[in-house]
């Protein structure tokens, strides 16, 4: 199946965030990605360097909250209120591709769905309707 989780950018502060749902909701941190962690180091201000890339926060058996920071030129358009992406983890490939281009057509896609660095397949994207969505699909994980 399917799992939908919700994805929210922070202005700086998704570290101390995090760290607050931790209390509430217990768990551990399976991932905490920094910028300074991205290939091409570097590639950001020094300012930026220990801010969150991606961090994730189980919330029961199937369902993750997860989060980033909004940087430099991205944190241009955030605005409390439009923080929350939803993140789509399809069960293949296939699935992720079908859903991608269905959910993006008529929309604006921020990042093509393509292999990534941290070897994921990933895509991002605003829906038709103003819908900020994240496909991410994992076969490793698929595999557990």
């Amino acid at each position: 199946m399917t799992a939908l989780h919700p994805y929210l950018n922070f202005k700086g502060n998704a570290e101390e965030a995090f760290n607050f749902y931790k209390s509430v909701f217990g768990g551990e941190f399976p991932m905490v990605m920094r910028f300074k962690d991205m290939p091409g180091d570097g590639r950001q201000p020094e300012e930026y360097q220990d801010k969150i890339v991606h961090i994730a926060l189980p919330i029961g058996q199937h369902t993750m909250l997860m989060a980033s920071d909004v940087v430099g030129p991205m944190a241009d358009g955030f605005a409390s209120g439009n923080q929350v992406n939803i993140m789509i983890s399809p069960e293949s490939a296939e699935e992720a591709h079908r859903i991608f281009e269905a959910l993006s057509a008529g929309g604006q896609i921020i990042m093509p769905l393509e292999l990534q660095f941290w070897g994921d397949l990933y895509g991002h994207f605003t829906d038709k309707f103003g819908v900020t969505w994240m496909v991410n699909y994992n076969d490793k994980y698929r595999q557990q």
